[in-house]
C-alpha cells in the first residue's frame, strides 16, 4: 500500500536529532517504515512511523504507554523495541534493522517451504505468542509480513503498533481506512466491535 503524506523530506527534520532517515522501506495501513540510523548509539535501524491520524487519536501518552508495554517484552523470537517518541504530531518507534527477508518475501521467492523449514518457523512464532499472551499482550496481525527470518530464525515484529491499536475504537480506525488487523489473514471477530478479542485471535 502507498504511504499518503509521509514523504522521507516530512519525516527528516522531525527526527534528525537522533535519526539519519536515508529511505522508505515498507507501508501499511496504520504506519509506514523507513531504514535509518541511530546517530546516538551507530546502528542500523527501523523507525515505523505512524499515520497521523491515528497518532492524534491515540495522543502522545497513550502512545508512550502502550509503546511502552511492547518495550518491555523480552523473548528470542519477538523483535525488540529499542526506542520510541513523539515528535511534531509523529509517533513513533525504533526497531533493529533485520539483515534477513519477511515470511512473505520467502515465499513470494521460494514458493512452499520444506515441512522441516515451515514446522521450525511455526514453532519460533507460536512460543513467542505464547510468551507474549502470558504477559496479557495480543498481536492481532499475525502475516506472513510481520513474521521476520534471520539466520534461520523467526521474529515476530510489530507488537508496538498491536498494543496501540488495542485502545483506538474500531469506529475511528474503519473511518480512516484501517481495520485493526489484515483482512486477508485476521480473525473475522476483530471486526465485531461488540465481541472481546483475546489470544485465540492471534492462534
Amino acid at each position: 500500500m502507498a504511504a499518503v503524506g509521509l514523504p522521507v523530506k516530512d519525516i527528516a527534520p522531525a527526527l534528525a536529532d537522533r535519526f539519519r532517515i536515508e529511505r522508505q522501506i515498507g507501508a501499511g495501513g496504520w504506519a509506514v517504515v523507513y531504514m535509518g540510523e541511530d546517530l546516538k548509539l551507530g546502528r542500523r535501524v527501523a523507525i515505523k512511523v505512524l499515520r497521523p491520524e491515528l497518532a492524534s487519536e491515540a495522543g502522545e501518552q497513550r502512545f508512550g504507554r502502550e509503546i511502552e508495554l511492547a518495550a518491555n517484552l523480552r523473548h528470542p523470537h519477538l523483535l525488540p523495541l529499542l526506542d520510541s517518541g513523539f515528535e511534531d504530531g509523529l509517533s513513533y518507534y525504533v526497531m533493529p534493522l533485520v539483515d534477513g527477508e519477511s515470511l512473505r518475501e520467502r515465499l513470494a521467492r521460494q514458493g512452499q517451504l520444506p515441512i522441516r523449514e515451515a514446522v521450525r518457523i511455526a514453532r519460533d512464532i507460536a512460543d513467542a505468542l505464547a510468551y507474549a499472551h502470558r504477559q496479557g499482550i495480543i498481536h492481532r496481525d499475525i502475516k506472513p509480513g510481520n513474521i521476520l527470518i534471520e539466520d534461520g530464525h523467526a521474529v515476530l515484529a510489530d507488537f508496538g503498533i498491536a498494543t496501540l491499536t488495542e485502545h483506538l475504537s474500531l469506529e475511528t480506525l474503519t473511518e480512516t481506512g484501517v481495520v485493526p488487523g489484515t483482512p486477508h489473514y485476521m480473525a473475522p471477530e476483530q471486526l465485531e466491535p461488540d465481541l472481546e478479542i483475546d489470544h485465540r485471535a492471534d492462534i
